[in-house]
């Protein structure tokens, strides 16, 4: 039940109970801060006495441009729920930046057409760009939509990226959302972090921007699965000389890769996916377009097929508590140090390997160097789309690059040599911006979900709390749920 006084509170404010059609939906009734749009789950001649039911309506009123904070002022100014998810801020500038880590990404946080959207949607949103020459974007499809380029962003609320931004680029005490990947504490991005904190920056990363029940909000891991399953098959294509692939980045979309993939037929070989998250369904998504059998993983394990087959893996299929309990999902991701690995058996039977796991720092890895030597380990191509270098495959020694995605792992020496120069060595792929191979269709899903998930927040004093769990740093300092990475950010680590 409500509580009385915010019954009282509502009743002072008049409510048209309107299911809104997209005709009526139209600047006449935005522009009224007295009309409001309200959601019930009973008739409209009831009286209203959910107040959580209009937030959805309100934000619809509101993207048209609907002044609610003020009519809430006036009418509601002690109520706990609407003072806190209302509009806040009468000016934010977005800087949207040009990709500055060597090689360049191609891909952009947000096209065109949807900086556009954007401002229109929230006219009280201002988004610039820096201009690129690398971009998959040009800067005259920008200039064209009346969307200004400009290179110094320092007067920008929000600078925002795809990938690291370069030291010597960042501007001190401004906010960045960028994937950062410091929060594992990747050895490689130990100077970023350290230079952010320097500083004084404040980090949000793309990574960690996720709903109140953890779930990722905006992410490019279904082009990542994509692109690093046709990878692996490209590999296999090399090694065996059975099929020839041209790179993913040389085709024009996602169609045309996918042609690529029509005249192949493979021959009976296992290939196997860890992860259940849109980097595995992207993989699968390659993978289905070969009409691949798919089977369950017992029988990956135990049964022979006279054609290719697949099979995807969950955390429960490949990790074991060590105290011999039933696997739990909230267990596992609070305590992933209390599992060991039970991946072995699978190397024994698997050809092809497509890591599409998420992998926290304190999980078990799937094998070592040494499980690697042995003779009846089968894999001969990795294509590690999760690249977590120093991570759960000992063989990803490296991220490589788009223009020269392999190596070979020499499994006598454990190191890296040029790739398809043996048989003995395993092939590698650790491309860790592989959805930059297919750059604007990457973007375009990356910024629809910017837009509709993540770039809101900003306006309405992030009710949810999405920008406060994805800031790592505020103002150089670490912020509480962040203060693991201590010792990683003052370099003991």
């Amino acid at each position: 039940m409500i509580r009385q006084r915010e019954r009282n509170c509502f009743r002072r404010i008049k409510v048209c109970a309107l299911i809104f059609t997209s005709k009526q939906r139209n600047a006449r009734h935005a522009s009224n801060p007295f009309l409001l749009a309200v959601k019930t789950k009973t008739a409209p001649s009831k009286k209203f006495t959910n107040i959580r039911n209009c937030w959805l309506p309100l934000q619809i009123i509101y993207r048209k441009g609907c002044e609610i904070q003020r009519l809430f002022a006036t009418f509601a100014p002690t109520h706990p729920f609407t003072t806190s998810c209302i509009p806040m801020k009468d000016h934010f500038k977005i800087g949207v930046l040009k990709e500055t880590k060597t090689p360049p990404d191609r891909r952009v946080a947000l096209p065109p057409t949807q900086v556009k959207e954007l401002m229109e949607r929230y006219p009280n949103i201002q988004v610039v760009v820096q201009p690129s020459d690398y971009r998959c974007y040009r800067n005259d499809e920008y200039e064209a939509l009346g969307i200004p380029l400009v290179e110094d962003v320092s007067d920008c609320d929000l600078l925002l990226g795809v990938k690291e931004v370069k030291i010597e680029a960042l501007i001190p005490n401004k906010t960045y959302l960028f994937f950062s990947h410091v929060a594992k504490k990747q050895h490689h991005n130990q100077q970023l972090i350290k230079a952010i904190a320097n500083k004084g920056i404040t980090l949000l990363d793309h990574e960690y921007l996720t709903d109140k029940n953890n779930v990722r909000l905006v992410a490019f891991g279904r082009w990542a699965g994509i692109v690093g399953a046709y990878n692996c098959l490209r590999a296999k294509g090399i090694r065996t000389d059975y099929f020839s692939l041209k790179p993913a980045h040389h085709c024009h979309d996602k169609n045309e890769l996918f042609e690529q993939l029509k005249p192949i037929r493979l021959r009976p070989i296992k290939l196997l996916i860890t992860g259940g998250g849109r980097v595995a369904n992207g993989a699968l998504e390659t993978f289905r377009a070969l009409n691949i059998k798919e089977v369950s993983p017992e029988d990956f394990l135990t049964k022979t097929y006279d054609e290719a087959v697949l099979t995807r893996l969950d955390p429960w299929h490949y990790v074991k508590r060590k105290d011999g309990k039933e696997f739990e999902w909230k267990h596992f991701s609070d305590s992933p140090a209390e599992y060991e690995s039970t991946f072995l058996p699978y190397t024994k039977v698997t050809n092809l390997f497509v890591a599409c796991h998420f992998w926290d720092f304190r999980s078990p890895h799937f094998f070592t160097a040494e499980d690697m030597r042995s003779p009846d380990f089968k894999i001969s191509v990795i294509a590690d789309v999760s690249c977590d270098v120093g991570g759960p495959i000992p063989s990803t020694l490296r991220a490589t690059t788009i223009a020269e995605p392999f190596f070979g792992y020499n499994p006598i020496t454990e190191k890296e040599e040029v790739a398809f120069t043996s048989k003995k060595n395993i092939t590698i792929m650790s491309v860790d911006n592989l959805p930059g191979e297919l750059p604007r269709d990457a973007s375009e899903d990356f910024g629809k979900a910017l837009i509709e998930k993540v770039l809101p927040c900003y306006v309405t004093d992030d009710c949810d709390e999405v920008l406060q769990r994805a800031t790592i740093l505020e103002n150089g300092k670490l912020t509480e749920r962040y203060k693991y990475l201590t010792d990683y950010l003052a370099g003991n680590e």
